[in-house]
């Protein structure tokens, strides 16, 4: 945090928005609280004009020449602001990526429980990473590695699409699955 040269700390808005004695300029341009513009005035004249009607003068727009102000009531403004953002968030959905490995000698049964992981993971809207390990020499087969992604892309294809094409990286091999939007 800078700090003024003569020590003080600089003064830092809790909210992002100043009002009514922190408004420091001469002039402002003003709406009043039913959306009409009343023009440039006076600081100190737009506080009173606030004042009498038992709202608060709120900066809104503090870097237009002069700033521009509202007079609105600002514990409810906060109050919409704060529910606003409650609602947009509940609104969010976090889609996660969820990794199931394979190996190139991986059994049936095995197969089939991961399979049906990927398949569960893809009906909550997650992507899914599917990756093969080589141990050892298993490295020089890397066409078995590629069966098995190509079989798994097949069983999935009705509920998935391939998001990216089976690359090799090192030791592993992998793809990308999505969900087919409904």
């Amino acid at each position: 945090m800078a700090f003024h040269k003569d020590g003080r700390r600089p003064y830092r808005r809790e909210d992002g928005a100043r009002r009514n004695e922190r408004i420091r300029v001469p002039q402002v341009r003003v709406i009043d609280d039913q959306g009409e513009q009343l023009g440039v005035i006076s600081t100190a004249d737009a506080l009173e004009l606030a004042m009498s009607r038992g709202l608060d003068l709120v900066e809104v727009a503090e870097k237009e020449d002069p700033p521009v102000c509202k007079i609105m009531d600002y514990g409810k403004f906060k109050y919409q602001q704060q529910k606003r953002k409650q609602e947009a968030k509940k609104k969010q959905t976090v889609i996660q990526i969820k990794e199931v490995k394979f190996r190139p000698k991986t059994d049936e049964h095995d197969y089939q429980t991961k399979l049906k992981h990927i398949r569960r993971f893809l009906d909550d809207g997650d992507r899914c990473k599917v990756t093969i390990f080589f141990r050892g020499r298993e490295i020089v087969h890397k066409d078995r590695g590629l069966i098995v992604l190509e079989r798994v892309r097949e069983d999935t294809k009705d509920i998935a699409k391939m998001d990216q094409a089976p690359r090799s990286e090192g030791r592993t091999m992998n793809m990308m699955l999505a969900p087919i939007k409904k």
